[in-house]
C-alpha cells in the first residue's frame, strides 16, 4: 500500500499507511495525546478520530481544552445519557441532544415524566455502559432505510427530522445497542467519558414552537477526570449563590411582576446602581468626545422596511398604529442614528463621527428564554454609531479597545477576544471586506491581544469583534462588540464629502460596551455577589448607633456625609448593635460606622468594613477623605495596610 502525508498545524508531516484514521494518527505522535485527544480537525472541519485520512490532509488533534474538543466530547455524554435513559424507559422518545456551554442536555418525550428523583438511577446505568466501552460507529443509510428503521422505533421525532432533510445519505452513530440519527463527530469510545452529572429538568416545547409538543430537557455535565467535574460542580453551587434573581429580591434591587413578563422594574437601590454605571458612562464618553443623542421609540414602518427589519426581524418585534399609519416598536438603535446622520451635509472633516445613545429597545422573545435580567424584552444599549473612512479603521478600533479595557478595569472584569470574517453571503466589494478584515486584525495585533479566529461568522454587513468578558467564577458572558458595517450607509444612502469634492460612503462601526445594560446588571450582580465595590454600592455607609441616646450624632454623621455626596443611611430601630451590623452585612454595605459616647465626644467613628472587619476608631474627617479617595478612583476594595493606615490616622 502507498504511504499518505498529512501535514500538522507547527507545518510538519508525518507518513502514515493508506486508510489510516485520525486515531492512528495521534496514537503515533505519543499516548499522551492519544489518552487526551477527542477528535480531530481534519481540512477545517470537526470530525470523529475514527476518520480515514487522504493523502495531503490538515490534521488538528482536539483535546478537550478546546471548545470544539469539548463539544465532541459533551455531545458524546449526550448520547450517553440517552442510551441509560432508553435502557431504563424503553417507550421515551428522543428528539435532540447537542453539547451546550459547560455540558450537554437531551430533550426526552416521556409517560409519565422523567423526575430528578430517578437521576442517580440513570447515573449508575451511564456508568455501566461507560465501563463496556463501547465503540462509537458511524453508520451511513439511505433516506428510506433511515425512515424505516426509526419508523419501526415509533421515534415520531427523528422521523419528522428525516422527513426534512435532502434526499441522499442519512448517518447513524451507534454504541452497543443504542443507534441515534446523528451527524456527529462522536469519541471512539463510551469508555473515554470519565466523570458526569445530571443536573437538572426543564420544560422544552418541540423545536421551540409553542404550539408543539412540551418535551423535557434532561441537563447534564461531563468532564474527562473526576477532579474536574467536583471544581465544576462547586462552582456550580456558588454560582447558585450568585443568582443575581435571588440577591436582587435579597438586595430589593429590581422585581418581575405577571403584569410584564420579561420587563423588569428597578427599586430605588437598583436604580441607584443603574444611574452611577450611566454617570461612569457618561463621563468616559465626554472624554473620548461622542456627541450623545436620543432617539424615539416608535418610528414609521417605512423605516424598518428601509432598514430590512420589516423582512427579517418582524417576529420580535411589537407594533401599533398612529393615524392609520403602521409604526414599530424599535428593537435596535441603528435606523435612527442614520436618520440623524443624514440631517445634516458631512464633510470628510467631520469624520470620524461618533454618536452614542443609550437607547431602550423591546424585543419579542419567546416565554422560555426569558432569564432574570440577562433575557428580557425590554432592555437598554449603549449604543455608538462611528462613521468614518475605511482608512481611519484601523486608529478607531485600536481606541475602542483601550476605551473597553477602560471601562472593563473599574469592575475588574478580564476578557477575551474573537475576529469574526466574512460569511460566505455578504455585500460589499472582497477588497472593501479585505481592508476592513486586515485593519481589525492588525489593531489587535498592535494592541497585543491573543484572539480567536471565527472563520466566516461575520455578519453579512461586515466583519467584528467580540470581548468575552470573564466573571469571578470564570464564566464567560459576550458584551462589549466592535462590528463594521457596509450595508447601512448603501441602505440609507448615506454620504460625505471628500476631499476630491466628490461625494463618498461612509463605513460604520456599531458598538458597545455594556452591550444591554440591564444585563451587564445582571452580570455584575453576581460577579461581585451583590458585595459591589464601594463606588458602587446602593448604599456606602451604614451610620449605627449603641444606642438611642446617641442618634441624633448618628443622624448628624450621616447628614454630614449625604450632604459631599455620599449615599450614607442609619439605623435608628429600636434593636441591638450587633443585629443593626449584622442586617448591614447581609445587606452587603461595605462601611459601618458604629457611634457611641466616646465617638460622640471626640467626633469619631468607629469603622468596620464588611470585608476587612473592625479597622477601629477614625476621625470623621479622615474617614470621609479616604472614602472619597476610594469613590474617586474606583476601588474594587481597599487593601487591608491601606485601611490600616488610615484608621491609625
Amino acid at each position: 500500500m502507498n504511504p499518505i502525508h498529512v501535514e500538522l498545524p507547527d507545518g510538519s508531516q508525518k507518513e502514515l499507511e493508506e486508510g489510516s484514521t485520525a486515531e492512528d494518527l495521534v496514537n503515533q505522535i505519543g499516548k499522551r495525546l492519544a489518552k487526551d485527544a477527542t477528535g480531530a480537525r481534519i481540512n477545517g472541519e470537526v470530525k470523529s478520530l475514527m476518520t480515514p485520512l487522504q493523502d495531503g490532509d490538515t490534521v488538528e488533534i482536539l483535546t478537550f481544552d478546546s471548545q470544539d474538543g469539548r463539544d465532541v466530547f459533551r455531545h458524546s455524554a449526550a448520547h450517553l445519557m440517552a442510551s441509560a435513559i432508553k435502557r431504563i424507559r424503553p417507550d421515551a422518545k428522543l428528539a435532540i441532544g447537542p453539547a451546550i456551554e459547560d455540558g450537554f442536555y437531551y430533550d426526552i418525550d416521556a409517560d409519565p415524566p422523567l423526575s430528578e428523583e430517578e437521576f442517580s438511577r440513570i447515573e449508575e446505568e451511564m456508568a455501566r455502559i461507560v465501563k463496556e466501552d463501547s465503540r462509537f460507529e458511524r453508520i451511513e443509510v439511505s433516506k428510506d432505510d433511515a425512515l424505516r428503521f426509526f419508523g419501526d422505533q415509533d421515534e415520531v421525532y427523528k422521523i419528522e427530522m428525516i422527513n426534512e432533510l435532502e434526499d441522499g445519505t442519512i448517518t447513524y452513530y451507534r454504541h452497543g445497542e443504542f443507534v441515534d440519527l446523528c451527524r456527529g463527530p462522536h469519541l471512539p469510545s463510551t469508555g473515554r467519558i470519565k466523570a458526569f452529572k445530571l443536573l437538572s429538568l426543564a420544560g422544552a416545547y418541540w423545536r421551540g414552537d409553542e404550539k408543539r409538543p412540551m418535551l423535557q430537557r434532561v441537563y447534564g455535565t461531563a468532564f474527562p477526570a473526576q477532579k474536574q467535574l467536583d471544581e465544576h460542580l462547586k462552582n456550580l453551587e456558588e454560582a447558585e449563590k450568585r443568582d443575581h434573581r435571588r440577591l436582587g429580591k435579597q438586595l430589593d434591587l429590581f422585581s418581575f411582576h405577571g403584569e410584564g413578563p420579561g420587563f423588569p422594574f428597578f427599586h430605588p437601590k437598583g436604580m441607584t446602581i443603574l444611574n452611577t454605571l450611566l454617570e461612569y458612562w457618561r463621563e468616559e464618553h465626554r472624554k473620548e468626545r461622542y456627541g450623545e443623542i436620543r432617539t424615539p421609540i416608535m418610528l414609521d414602518r417605512g423605516l424598518w422596511e428601509r432598514s430590512g427589519h420589516w423582512d427579517h426581524y418582524r417576529e420580535n418585534m411589537y407594533f401599533s398604529k398612529i393615524d392609520e399609519r403602521d409604526v414599530a416598536v424599535k428593537p435596535m438603535n441603528c435606523p435612527g442614528a442614520m436618520l440623524v446622520y443624514k440631517t445634516a451635509r458631512r464633510s470628510y472633516r467631520d469624520l470620524p463621527l461618533r454618536l452614542a445613545e443609550m437607547g431602550t429597545v423591546h424585543r419579542h422573545e419567546k416565554s422560555g428564554v426569558l432569564h432574570g435580567l440577562t433575557r428580557v424584552r425590554m432592555f437598554t444599549q449603549d449604543d455608538a454609531h462611528i462613521y468614518l473612512t475605511i482608512d481611519q479603521i484601523q486608529d478607531e478600533v485600536i481606541s475602542l479597545i483601550n476605551f473597553v479595557d477602560r471601562m472593563y478595569a473599574a469592575f475588574g472584569l478580564e476578557y477575551h477576544v474573537e475576529l469574526s470574517t466574512r460569511p460566505e453571503k455578504y455585500i460589499g466589494s472582497e477588497e472593501a471586506w479585505e481592508t476592513a478584515t486586515e485593519s481589525l486584525r492588525q489593531a489587535l495585533e498592535r494592541k497585543g491581544l491573543d484572539y480567536k479566529v471565527n472563520e466566516g461568522d461575520g455578519a453579512f454587513y461586515g466583519p467584528k469583534i467580540d470581548f468575552h468578558v470573564r466573571d469571578c467564577l470564570k464564566r464567560s458572558w459576550q458584551c462589549a462588540t466592535i462590528q463594521l458595517d457596509f450595508a447601512m450607509p448603501e441602505k440609507f444612502d448615506l454620504e460625505y464629502t471628500g476631499s476630491d469634492g466628490e461625494a463618498h460612503r461612509p463605513v460604520i462601526i456599531h458598538r458597545v460596551i455594556y452591550g444591554a445594560i440591564e444585563r451587564f446588571f445582571g452580570i455584575l450582580v453576581e460577579h461581585f455577589a451583590g458585595a459591589f465595590p464601594v463606588w458602587l454600592a446602593p448604599v456606602q455607609v451604614m451610620v449605627v448607633p449603641v444606642g438611642e441616646q446617641f442618634n441624633e450624632y448618628a443622624i448628624g454623621v450621616r447628614d454630614e456625609l449625604f450632604a459631599e455626596g455620599v449615599r450614607a443611611e442609619a439605623d435608628l430601630r429600636d434593636d441591638t448593635m450587633k443585629y443593626k451590623i449584622r442586617d448591614a452585612q447581609t445587606h452587603k454595605i461595605p462601611y459601618m460606622l458604629v457611634v457611641g459616647e466616646r465617638e460622640q465626644a471626640s467626633g469619631a467613628v468607629a469603622v468596620r468594613h464588611r470585608k476587612l472587619g473592625d479597622l477601629g476608631a477614625m476621625d470623621l474627617a479622615a474617614f470621609k477623605q479616604r472614602l472619597h479617595h476610594e469613590i474617586a478612583a474606583k476601588s474594587l476594595d481597599p487593601e487591608p495596610e491601606a485601611a490600616t493606615a488610615s484608621a491609625a490616622n
